[in-house]
């Protein structure tokens, strides 16, 4: 698939280079291509990303994400995919800027005709493309209204490495919000471990 992604930081390249070994067509886009050469990835603007994809990817800082999907604009976005794994936190990562909801649900009030699943913003950008140098399995979660884009968003998780059996649909894009808020724990088992190179995994009661 072409698959466009927004930003050039260190997810948005993680992710570049998992879908590119899997076959897939990226590009990254970026507010200032021309000084991004050096990332060994095709990078071009963040519109030239947007009409590249055939799934779009927000990669960018959480708290200014939405402010740049409207400098591609809404008809540009209509109809593509979108999976949001960013997270808006303060930057000495205390605090969420969205609080009281979740990015992916601002995303999704903002662009209706654009489907937006919420996925991987639980994790980091190691563990996205290499869950299985975890010891042991580990779940990502998807969020999202739209029953297609998130097929599509589960196929390309099993490309980066995540079997079915790991992708755990949890409702409706106002459940991003779980996932989201996530950050604040994420951030407290990270200064345990001494590590952010780790996930969770959600463990049920055998059925009877």
């Amino acid at each position: 698939m072409r698959i466009g992604l927004l930003g050039t930081g260190n997810v948005a390249r993680a992710l570049a280079h998992g879908w590119s070994a899997a076959g897939h067509d990226v590009l990254l886009g970026s507010r200032r291509p021309g000084e991004r050469t050096d990332l060994e990835l095709p990078v071009g603007s963040l519109s030239e990303a947007a009409a590249h994809a055939e799934v779009l990817v927000n990669a960018t800082p959480g708290t200014v994400s939405v402010e740049l999907l409207h400098s591609i604009g809404a008809p540009a976005l209509a109809g593509i995919p979108l999976i949001d794994v960013g997270v808006g936190l303060s930057d000495d990562f205390v605090e969420l800027s969205h609080p009281n909801s979740s990015l992916g649900e601002r995303i999704q009030d903002a662009f209706p005709l654009t489907p937006v699943v919420k996925t991987l913003c639980t994790m980091d950008s190691m563990v996205m493309i290499a869950p299985g140098d975890l010891d042991g399995p580990s779940t990502v979660f998807l969020s999202g209204d739209d029953a297609e884009a998130k097929r599509t968003t589960g196929r390309l998780l099993t490309d980066l490495g995540w079997p079915p059996s790991s992708q755990l649909d949890i409702g409706g894009i106002r459940t991003a919000r779980g996932q989201e808020h996530f950050a604040l724990l994420f951030v407290g088992i990270a200064g345990g471990l001494g590590s952010h190179t780790f996930n969770i995994n959600v463990v049920a009661r055998p059925a009877v």
